[in-house]
């Protein structure tokens, strides 16, 4: 697989945590291991044409592949790709346009940047992992001047769709985006909504607490079992909790400090 030529070391943020691009082709399989593990492994997810112990896909090639791994092992702990601009022309547009129309977004101004493929190993689970692994995006942001954040968050649609539908619907009021609306090419299921589906998943949380809105009807993913909530942030009306850990500080104190970004 072919490295990103515009790849960015970022520094450590934690002392027990690190977080930084994929420096190489070695780096880079074992995030798509880690995705593997989680996505196929996990989660059950049925997608033709991967190789033995990896999950890729055309994109990765156009990506830069953030990881957060345990310091004193070097054990990979989580990643996310990410694919600006420039990559997605490379890549004939971002990945979200295979399951959504985004022609209103892609008209607003300004840089974007594209996160996708967040996992996380089982047993690192929790606020530290994430707070680095949003440092590490935090800094990227800052030093390209991106606008824009978007990024697909997956709910479990292994019931059908159900409790993806109940979860939108208690969105919907208080997270729409009243400006920038997706059209999802796969629409869910018809099914009844399931009010059991109501709990918000952590990568949700995070989105909705830094100020992210909903911009549109989930997309239904049948290779993943999954459907995708498009999320969209502009990074001008950052929550303000989080706007100066995004926009000023370096960001380790609040990975040193254990601090959750959701």
């Amino acid at each position: 697989m072919a490295v990103a030529a515009r790849s960015l070391e970022l520094p450590r943020s934690a002392p027990r945590l690190t977080v930084q691009v994929a420096r190489d082709a070695a780096e880079i399989e074992t995030s798509l291991a880690l995705r593997h593990r989680v996505f196929i492994e996990e989660m059950g997810a049925r997608i033709p044409n991967q190789a033995p112990d990896i999950e890729t896909d055309a994109f990765d090639r156009h990506c830069r592949h953030l990881l957060v791994r345990d310091t004193a092992t070097g054990r990979l702990l989580a990643s996310t790709r990410l694919l600006d601009d420039a990559g997605a022309a490379a890549a004939g547009g971002f990945y979200s346009q295979t399951e959504f129309e985004l022609e209103s977004m892609l008209e607003l101004p300004g840089r974007t940047l594209e996160i996708g493929r967040t996992c996380v190993a089982p047993d690192a689970r929790h606020g530290t992992v994430m707070a680095v692994l949003w440092s590490g995006i935090a800094r990227l942001v800052r030093a390209e001047d991106h606008a824009h954040l978007i990024g697909c968050v997956s709910l479990d649609a292994r019931d059908g769709g159900a409790r993806a539908r109940a979860l939108y619907a208690a969105l919907e009021s208080r997270h729409r985006s009243t400006g920038t609306v997706v059209r999802p090419r796969r629409p869910l299921p018809a099914a009844d909504a399931d009010p059991a589906g109501t709990r918000r998943p952590p990568l949700l949380r995070t989105y909705l607490g830094l100020g992210a809105t909903v911009a549109g009807e989930p997309c239904w993913d049948p290779a993943f079992r999954v459907a995708d909530l498009f999320m969209h942030l502009q990074v001008a009306n950052l929550c303000p909790r989080y706007a100066r850990h995004f926009l000023e500080s370096s960001g380790p104190t609040a990975a040193r400090a254990g601090r959750p970004v959701s």
